[in-house]
This record gives C-alpha cells, structure tokens and sequence, in this order.
C-alpha cells in the first residue's frame, strides 16, 4: 500500500462515519507546494466517544493496528494517536482537534481538493496548512517547515491570503516568527541566494 492509497481508505473510513476531519501537514504542503516524498499524513478527526469503536473497526486487524486505549485517551484529552499499516510501514496521526477560535476557523475554510485522481478528500486550506507549519517551526525549529511554507508560496501563492496569515499568527503569536519566516522566504526565491534557506 501507498500512501495516498492509504490516504485513501482512511477518508473513505471517515466519510462513510460521517466524521468531520481534514487533511493537514506533508501531505497538504504537497499538494499545495512542490512535490517530495513523504511518508507522513495527518489527519485532524473530530471524533466523539461514542464513535471511537465503529471508528477502530474501520481499520480492523491484522491490516492495521490502531489501539483503543489511545483512540480514547485522545479522544478524552484532545491529543493523537497512530493508525499503523504494518505490511508497508506506513502511519496516519490522527489529531483530535481542541475547541478553539483557531480549530473553527480551520474546519470552516476546508477545501475539497482531489489529492490522487481516484478520490476527492477535504483537506485544511493553505493558509492554515501554513500558520501550523510556523507554530512546529517555531517549536522545533526544523529547517523542512520553511521549506514546506517557501513551497506553498511559491506555487500557491496567487491563492494564499497573506492578511489571513499575518492576523491569525499575531492572535497565535506567532507575529515574530511570521516575519523571520517571510524574510526568509524572500531570501530563498532570490536567485542571488541559491537554493538554500
């Protein structure tokens, strides 16, 4: 299995439960970016507790292995948990998202995109995809978020709302990294710079 085939078995899963979800993280800077490998997909899920059990039997043993006891304690704490599929080695995070402006906002600008020719999902729209982005580089720090952000830009940029980034990233402060973070973007696209950040 592939990963946008196991994508696709996932959102199939979801919107047959008639769960809320979207598509977020490497996958979503993919398809709005440049293209690269990842092996990475995330999947923001609202997932009530009375539907954790119908949720699990959509990714039955031995195919995949998903636990119960951190389906709930996810769902309970607002945290994630892993969807594996052993014989590829691949995984879906599952977030179970908390009650936030920010969250509301996210689930209310979803974009029905088709990410494999075969399927339709909703995935978080761009300037979302982005503003999570700054908040793991400014957690992390890790130089692959820029080059996600710098790869969104650069393809989607006509599309992106750079007002809805700047507001959304000084109410998360965020403002500051924002900033470095587009200088830095600047920077790459010069070609006096090369190709690294």
């Amino acid at each position: 299995m592939e990963t946008y085939e196991l994508l696709r078995h996932c959102v199939s899963a979801l919107e047959r439960l008639k769960l809320s979800y979207f598509v977020t993280g490497s996958v979503a800077t993919v398809y709005y970016g440049e293209p690269r490998f990842t092996n990475d997909i995330d999947v923001v899920v609202v997932l009530p507790l009375r539907r954790m059990i119908q949720f699990c039997r959509a990714f039955p043993q031995p195919e995949f292995y998903v636990s119960e006891e951190a389906v709930r304690e996810a769902v309970e704490h607002h945290g994630q948990f892993n969807i594996i599929h052993p014989t590829s080695g691949l995984k879906i995070d599952i977030m179970i998202p908390s009650d936030t402006p920010f969250n509301e906002s996210r689930f209310a600008r979803v974009n029905r995109v088709k990410p494999s020719k075969d399927y339709d999902a909703w995935f978080a729209a761009p300037e979302d995809v982005i503003l999570k982005k700054l908040e793991y580089y400014g957690k992390g720090g890790s130089e692959k978020h820029l080059r996600d952000i710098a790869g969104v830009l650069k393809i989607s940029g006509d599309r992106v709302d750079l007002t809805y980034i700047a507001s959304w990233a000084a109410r998360l402060g965020l403002e500051s990294i924002w900033e470095n973070v587009r200088n830095r973007v600047d920077s790459f696209h010069d070609p006096g710079h090369g190709d690294k950040l």
